[in-house]
């Protein structure tokens, strides 16, 4: 077996025409590092891409194998403080041809319509996957880091800069039979 090559992957997107002409089993090895994406409205990133894609040349076209690793602005969902949220995905999918590699003509693309397609120039672009995958990885409730006290409920100042009490106020004087009966079931 031939040993993989490396080569920077310089946009995550990569022509593997080379690999297609290869057998089945050929390895490409490609470090990220560097990149940015545009995630869409509501996501930014903090730090850039990083990490490898390694392509294997399959029966059929290529098996693509990532592990990336990025960190997302993010605002802490106690404290409301700016965060970068470090987050790791993992992409397999295989890429299939949208053209013949010897002739030239289309390939019949409505059996699979839902795989990841090499296009017309046999170029792979892995945008689209990283960007769903990070996208997916996304945090429903970031934070800031795992102690973070969150805001007063009373007066909403910062808990982690300015931890305070404040005095236990009275009840609404509507629900004071209902306080009498707590108390009653108390005693």
């Amino acid at each position: 077996m031939v040993p993989p090559t490396r080569t920077r992957l310089s946009v995550l997107r990569v022509n593997v025409a080379g690999l297609l002409r290869s057998t089945p089993g050929a390895l490409r090895t490609y470090p990220v590092a560097g990149e940015r994406l545009d995630l869409g409205a509501g996501l930014r990133q903090a730090a850039p891409l990083a990490g490898t894609v390694r392509l294997a040349r399959t029966n059929r076209g290529i098996l693509v194998e990532a592990h990336l690793t990025t960190a997302l602005a993010e605002m802490c969902s106690r404290c409301l403080g700016a965060t970068a949220v470090p987050i790791a995905v993992d992409i397999l999918e295989e890429a299939l041809p949208s053209v013949d590699l010897e002739t030239g003509g289309p390939l019949d693309l409505e059996a699979e319509p839902d795989v990841l397609r090499l296009d017309d120039h046999h170029e792979l672009d892995l945008e689209v996957p990283v960007r769903e995958a990070v996208s997916l990885a996304e945090p429903l409730a970031p934070v800031c880091r795992a102690a973070c006290a969150g805001l007063c409920p009373e007066c909403g100042r910062d808990l982690n800069d300015e931890p305070h009490a404040h005095p236990e106020l009275e009840g609404d004087p509507r629900l004071a039979p209902l306080a009498r009966l707590l108390a009653d079931e108390k005693e």
